[in-house]
């Protein structure tokens, strides 16, 4: 197969794309994966069939072909992220690395983002070093099945792949098409499948088809390329699906028209493959593995917002990482006769083993890999069990799980019945009450949104309570309540009923943690709010009048920036949406005067 050299500008083309969007400035440029996606599916194949034609395919070699490609660099990135993440994460932030770093070396971080990070475009993605992974566990789970389809094909029965491929990829686009949920079609191989499958049929329906070389085939490649770069850089079109298909079926376009161009049209070669355009295209691969570790780890510890002159220097810092493991780890490990197949096998194993079980074992003690006297973690504390793929034990949400024990009816008792209902701003709602100085006069329940409204039992619960608490982290009306009186046939005394505000904390924790010193100001020291935060608490605050406990007030200055610490440098929230219990009880003696009047004997 001859090498096409036009196949680099495709690729400079979409990590470009992909680069600027992971610096906040190209929204559609996420789309570059779904071009890497049709070029690997074209290329794959094209060596895969052309061996399989000659009788010549091995697995085994297919195997050591892509190990050599792919793992010894992603092993060396997420090494590198975890020693960065033991230097300057907090342990929270450097548990979730740790999954991240399994994940991605057994290529599953696609699934482990599913499950965590549902939504790609969500901010709190930005602070996470290989969160762009995902589609290297989608690619390396593509070849770890696709192989087979062709070596069970072999021999006559070769052609017949072209069918069964068409078939696959048929079932697969139409899942993509009727799948409900943007997270699985964007994750899970199943939907993503026809975009390499695409690729590959393009690569087999086109092997030995020659078109004719005219200007209406150049005028078409021309209107392909102008079209794959409005796509990736300009919001021309409305649904994400819509955009997947088009970059998808453009891409394998410009490959099977640009075979009979890259090297008989100097305009298309010109653009696609001159030196500078194809450098960035050869380097492609370390551009992509690098980039977001950069851009992570600075939003996380050093940067408040990418500003173009940041961009541009993070940018040339991944150039500079890029060129260095293209040549010292890439081109190596490749090359047969540089690299010997045990060579590479003891390097790659090696480090798998040490990177895959030094981040398990961080992850079993929660990150807390020293002291962090900021959350009151301490390594002498760690608890004896480990952490396991936990739940609510976990030892940085266990604070607000353990509220879930308070999921129970009213005792029998003098005290006045507090009942708190919301989801996890509720069960730190009920944290405040406890850690308040009204505790000990108070008996508090706790109830669940959803389930106060369709468990008979809570009926009980809402007829007994003296007092009830909302809270929430979104616009919650008055008519909620008129639901719950629906539901169990009720009516609710309005009087005995407050709204706990929203609060929140800023994106991350990370920078907080590594910009403070012996001589912060912790009483002054404040972050932005995220998003509508400030408009969600003045509607809350113009529907409850009187009933609603703001807590933006107290946390809040004028410019609307919110406290990080306590007075005595104590993180108020750990995640920057709930609260440590050092959080609860600074705004707990802060709310003093308001809960003694709300629970008045």
């Amino acid at each position: 197969m001859k090498y096409r050299t036009d196949i680099d500008g495709l690729r400079a083309l979409a990590v470009v794309a992909v680069i600027l969007f992971h610096l906040g400035f190209l929204p559609n440029g996420y789309l570059g994966v779904d071009v890497f996606f049709v070029i690997s599916g074209y290329l794959i194949t094209s060596i895969v069939y052309g061996r399989s034609e000659k009788g010549k395919f091995s697995i085994i070699d297919f195997y050591e072909r892509r190990i050599r490609r792919i793992i010894p660099l992603l092993l060396v990135v997420s090494t590198v992220a975890f020693l960065l993440g033991l230097v300057y994460m907090l342990p929270d932030d450097l548990e979730n690395l740790c999954q991240s770093v399994v994940a991605s070396n057994v290529s599953a971080n696609n699934i482990l983002m599913y499950l965590t990070s549902a939504d790609y475009w969500a901010v709190k993605n930005d602070y996470k070093p290989l969160m762009h992974t995902w589609s290297l566990g989608i690619e390396e789970q593509f070849y770890l099945l696709y192989p087979f389809l062709f070596y069970a094909m072999g021999g006559p029965r070769l052609k017949y792949v072209k069918h069964v491929l068409i078939a696959l990829t048929a079932l697969s686009l139409g899942a993509f098409l009727l799948q409900d949920s943007v997270a699985a079609t964007f994750y899970f191989i199943q939907y993503r499948f026809f975009e390499l499958a695409i690729g590959g049929l393009g690569a087999i329906l086109f092997s030995k088809v020659v078109i004719e070389r005219h200007e209406q085939g150049r005028m078409v490649l021309y209107g392909l390329l102008g079209l794959i770069t409005l796509i990736l850089f300009l919001p021309i079109i409305p649904t994400n699906e819509l955009r997947v298909l088009l970059t998808t079926m453009i891409t394998v376009g410009i490959l099977i028209i640009g075979k009979q161009y890259f090297e008989s049209d100097r305009l298309y070669a010109g653009l696609m493959a001159n030196p500078a355009v194809a450098f960035i295209g050869n380097i492609s691969f370390s551009l992509y593995m690098w980039h977001q570790l950069l851009f992570a780890f600075a939003r996380y510890a050093f940067l408040e917002e990418i500003t173009p002159g940041w961009a541009i220097v993070l940018t040339g810092l991944t150039f500079v990482l890029s060129i260095i493991t293209y040549y010292g780890v890439e081109n190596p490990f490749r090359d047969r006769n540089v690299m010997s197949t045990r060579t590479v096998l003891l390097f790659t194993g090696g480090l798998f083993l040490l990177s895959t079980s030094a981040a398990f074992y961080v992850y079993t003690i929660g990150g807390i890999v020293k002291d962090y006297p900021e959350l009151a973690l301490y390594r002498d504390q760690l608890p004896e069990q480990r952490n396991f793929f936990s739940g609510s034990d976990n030892i940085h949400i266990s604070y607000n799980e353990n509220v879930w024990d308070l999921d129970r009816d009213f005792s029998e008792t003098d005290k006045i019945k507090t009942l708190v209902v919301g989801n996890s701003f509720g069960r730190d709602a009920a944290n405040l009450l406890l850690e308040s100085s009204v505790s000990d006069r108070i008996e508090v329940r706790y109830a669940e949104w959803k389930e106060l409204r369709e468990r008979e039992e809570m009926k009980s619960r809402l007829l007994a309570a003296d007092r009830i608490i909302l809270a929430a982290q979104t616009y919650i009306d008055q008519d909620y309540l008129a639901s719950l009186e629906e539901a169990h046939g009720i009516t609710i005394d309005r009087s005995k009923v407050w709204m706990l505000g929203t609060k929140d904390f800023g994106f991350s924790n990370g920078i907080h943690y590594n910009r403070i010193q012996d001589d912060t100001d912790f009483q002054n020291y404040r972050t932005a709010m995220k998003g509508d935060v400030l408009t969600i608490n003045e509607e809350l605050r113009e529907e409850w009048g009187d009933r609603y406990i703001d807590l933006i007030e107290l946390l809040a200055n004028e410019e609307g920036r919110v406290l990080v610490f306590t007075p005595d440098g104590k993180f108020i929230s750990q995640d920057t949406v709930h609260l440590t219990r050092s959080g609860a009880r600074y705004l707990a003696e802060r709310l003093q005067d308001r809960f003694d009047r709300i629970f008045r004997g």
